[in-house]
């Protein structure tokens, strides 16, 4: 069984219908898009979705900064660069 992220739901053709509509109905909250009562997607706002890039390039940018500081350092002086 698949787990729901989200409360609302809607159907693929009730999306391809009015997709204004549901996002306007959404609220801003996510929306699980069912193909046969099953999610096979989410629609959510642009605002919330960019949270989400981001905090995952974060976390990106975190552990290549802690892979890096295992390495062996050189030292540059600023006329060098």
């Amino acid at each position: 069984m698949q787990t729901m992220l989200a409360t609302a739901t809607v159907s693929i053709s009730d999306l391809k219908k009015n997709p204004s509509d549901i996002i306007k109905r959404s609220q801003g909250a996510p929306v699980a898009i069912l193909n046969h009562n099953r999610p096979t997607a989410y629609l959510v706002p642009a605002a919330a979705f960019e949270s989400i890039m981001e905090q995952l390039d974060d976390q990106y940018l975190v552990q290549l900064v802690k892979d890096r500081q295992k390495e062996r350092s050189v030292k540059v002086s600023l006329d060098e660069l």
